[in-house]
């Protein structure tokens, strides 16, 4: 390269890109690529709020400023809808979740010898950077990381421990992989720890699943004003923000139906919220029976059905029974149920997508059924992060 170059937009996975193609780490759109290699920040080229960016694969994106971060969430769901040759009728503005607003997440925990290290795994290494602070980790969950670490020196070994870390209505649900507690000990001091922080639930698995070993009262999580007893490791939004933006799309979109669908419906994150007669179709059985269980304690119009949509999913015919679809399938899409949703008289679908690949590849089959993609709503709620969510609304 002998003449500089400037950055003209972020990548999928957050290096900058130069008119001529050329990727540059931890650049931004604006910064000025010298000949010697060497990156000029430019306007929008922001100071990473943490010390472990860089090496931290929690995030990849503190090095860009909150338009230009904006503008990356925008793009990346705007471009997949492109590369279908779809057009929304209307894009919103991006909704951004705000800084150490996550509430769940998933560390490890690794001894080799030393000081225990908690974090998340380096950018494509093994390799553990262990926590200091965190811009994107809740407060209350970042607090009990010390204590994390000193309850895993009476392991006294080597250990790799996976940790998930969930806030729920009352307080920290802590669930530990891989985690041997070893004689009269070693159980006391893991109890005594889940006492001393009060801790809503302790569950460890030692390869047979998540048992609670602590649990002083039920956890629930409070979706639509609902709450719903948490099963250990169900599905939950990442942030309480972004729920609330994806919920009141759904509420807007499908909250004037008279009988709605939710599909992959988990807990009931959005059926409990969108304020008219829902179906919640569920294949995960726990989940499924936390919702079933609170619909009918808060006595809401909510159905919640067992039925994997994988491998049966609705059909024209059952899809009849509704003036209304929302879809929020896991991140490999629903290509089967699109496919019957198309086949349907089903005029209103409310799509929400945390890959904007497979749902743009599901959008083209709703196009081609003859439905326009009447609203766009791009989502950060992985503050920081390439991962990128979106609400979307087809009408025909």
């Amino acid at each position: 390269m002998s003449e500089p170059e400037t950055i003209i937009r972020v990548a999928a996975r957050g290096d900058g890109v130069t008119a001529n193609g050329r990727h540059v780490p931890f650049a931004a759109p604006g910064d000025i690529v010298l000949p010697d290699g060497s990156v000029q920040p430019g306007p929008h080229h922001a100071n990473p709020p943490c010390r472990h960016f860089g090496r931290c694969g929690g995030c990849q994106l503190q090095h860009l400023d909150e338009e230009a971060l904006a503008d990356f969430v925008r793009d990346r769901v705007l471009h997949a809808a492109r590369g279908q040759g779809i057009e929304p009728q209307v894009l919103a503005p991006v909704h951004l979740s705000p800084p150490r607003s996550r509430r769940r997440a998933s560390l490890l925990a690794i001894n080799g010898g030393g000081k225990p290290l908690i974090g998340f795994r380096e950018g494509g290494s093994h390799k553990v950077v262990g926590l200091a602070e965190c811009h994107v980790l809740h407060p209350e969950l970042f607090a009990l990381l010390e204590p994390l670490r000193t309850l895993l020196t009476t392991l006294g070994k080597r250990y790799a421990v996976e940790i998930e870390l969930t806030l729920a209505d009352q307080g920290i649900d802590c669930g530990l992989k891989n985690f041997a507690m070893e004689g009269l000990e070693a159980t006391e001091a893991t109890l005594g720890f889940a006492r001393e922080y009060g801790l809503a639930r302790l569950s460890v698995d030692l390869g047979f699943g998540a048992e609670s070993v602590w649990e002083p009262e039920p956890v629930t999580v409070t979706l639509g004003e609902v709450p719903i007893a948490l099963p250990s490791g169900a599905f939950l939004q990442a942030t309480a923000d972004g729920e609330a933006a994806l919920s009141s799309a759904a509420r807007e979109w499908l909250g004037a139906c008279s009988h709605a669908a939710d599909l992959f419906s988990g807990l009931g994150t959005f059926a409990f919220g969108i304020g008219t007669q829902v179906s919640a179709y569920e294949a995960a059985r726990d989940a499924h029976l936390a919702c079933r269980a609170a619909a009918s304690r808060a006595r809401r119009p909510v159905t919640a059905i067992h039925r994997d949509l994988f491998r049966n999913p609705l059909r024209p015919d059952e899809l009849a029974s509704f003036d209304g679809v929302l879809l929020d399938p896991p991140r490999a899409g629903a290509r089967e149920q699109v496919a019957q949703i198309a086949a349907s008289e089903v005029g209103r679908v409310a799509y929400i997508s945390c890959n904007p690949a497979s749902w743009a590849k599901d959008a083209a089959k709703l196009v081609e059924a003859g439905f326009r993609l009447a609203e766009l709503r791009p989502v950060g709620q992985f503050r920081w992060s390439t991962h990128v969510e979106l609400a979307s609304l087809f009408l025909r």
